[in-house]
């Protein structure tokens, strides 16, 4: 008696294993989804995944930084409507509301913990040149740059350094204390 019940156990064993493998086969391809819609997927990516630049600016004129400062750049008016011309309303908005909120952030934290430091704003320079306390200069070209806005950070001690500016607090702290 407890042969038959063995055998009966393992026949059980193997007829499951093969319904398994039967749902498993016959169900798995239509988890993949329809094929025609993940290469309309793909493709309204590619669309999306075009890295476009950031226009060059409108003007040719440099900017001279020689002391301890927080350097806002932004474009200009024509840089701004080419940057409009390449990007969704949307999109073209949301970078427009991060760069103000992110901006003035930053200006009343530079405010009110580092009054020490010079805030500078510029939209109408494409270089920028810094001064160090060993007279080298470096400069920056703001058309290298594809972000909309930023803030370069500067000390005549060191190297002039973009900044994250949801990192403010941070960055200016790493920045101006070491």
């Amino acid at each position: 008696m407890t042969r038959y019940i063995t055998l009966k156990k393992k026949n059980l064993f193997k007829v499951s294993n093969l319904m398994s493998m039967m749902i498993y086969i016959i169900y798995m391809p239509g988890c993949n989804g329809n094929n025609e819609n993940k290469k309309d997927d793909q493709k309204k990516s590619a669309a999306y995944a075009v890295t476009i630049s950031k226009p060059s600016s409108s003007y040719a004129d440099t900017l001279i930084i020689a002391s301890a400062s927080a350097v806002f750049y932004m474009p200009d008016s024509l840089q701004l409507e080419r940057i409009r011309s390449v990007n969704t309303k949307n999109i073209f908005e949301s970078m427009q509301h991060d760069c103000f909120y992110q901006m003035r952030n930053a200006r009343q934290v530079l405010k009110k913990y580092w009054p020490q430091v010079r805030i500078i704003e510029t939209s109408k320079a494409r270089y920028l040149l810094f001064v160090r306390n060993d007279k080298n200069k470096i400069g920056i070209d703001l058309n290298t740059k594809n972000d909309m806005c930023g803030i370069f950070l500067f000390k005549k001690e060191k190297e002039p350094e973009l900044i994250d500016m949801m990192n403010i607090d941070t960055d200016l702290e790493f920045y101006f204390k070491n």
